[in-house]
């Protein structure tokens, strides 16, 4: 069973696309929907689309902010060996890229605050902040999914400047798919990518609902 069979750090994969077999569909999904790459590419894309260009200068001020430190400290841990990969497999390494995470969203919300950015950019950044705090704190404890999480909550974010419906039934196809490339590579169970995707999309609601 999956459940069994992945632990903190993960275990090779039994069949193609598994975590000893790099390469396949599986771990392409895996590798284009990794979290840096959701949250560096959100806020700008939701500023494009609620305010025009304005907005994507604002949502790139926003990533720069929020989500480039955190992603440049995985990127040197990984190529100075402390850290498996940009994936962050070993649940007990996520400790560090989470503090860091927390300090540099949180500073560079306020920025945004003080600098009068549109809200929902502002938004947005409040809701990555929201990801660091509920499934970092999970994740010191048991290995959630941040693939489905922060995917799940994208989706939420894009259907506030996309139709709802609409965006929210691709977002969730796009969700499922992931969380079967987490399992099939054997970096997580298929409870802990339906927790990711709980976690990551409440978060977002709860976050846009009350700054919104």
């Amino acid at each position: 069973m999956a459940d069994q069979r992945v632990n903190d750090v993960g275990t090779p994969g039994q069949g193609p696309g598994g975590k000893g077999e790099r390469g396949g569909l599986a771990w392409a999904v895996t590798e284009v929907a990794a979290p840096q790459y959701v949250v560096i590419a959100l806020p700008p894309v939701t500023g494009l689309l609620a305010h025009g260009w304005t907005g994507a200068m604002w949502g790139l001020l926003a990533a720069a902010l929020c989500a480039s430190v955190p992603v440049g400290v995985i990127a040197v841990g990984v190529r100075r060996g402390r850290l498996d990969s940009m994936h962050l497999v070993d649940r007990k390494s996520r400790r560090g890229p989470m503090l860091t995470g927390l300090i540099t969203v949180a500073a560079g919300l306020v920025l945004l605050a003080l600098l009068d950015a549109p809200a929902i950019v502002t938004a947005t950044a409040a809701v990555m902040l929201g990801w660091v705090l509920v499934m970092g704190s999970i994740t010191m404890r048991w290995k959630i999914s941040f693939h489905t999480g922060v995917a799940a909550g994208a989706a939420v974010v894009l259907a506030h400047v996309l139709p709802a419906a609409a965006t929210l039934a691709v977002g969730a196809a796009l969700v499922g798919v992931i969380g079967w490339a987490r399992v099939r590579v054997s970096h997580h169970t298929p409870t802990q990518t339906v927790a990711g995707a709980a976690a990551g999309a409440g978060v977002a609601w709860a976050v846009l609902t009350l700054t919104l």
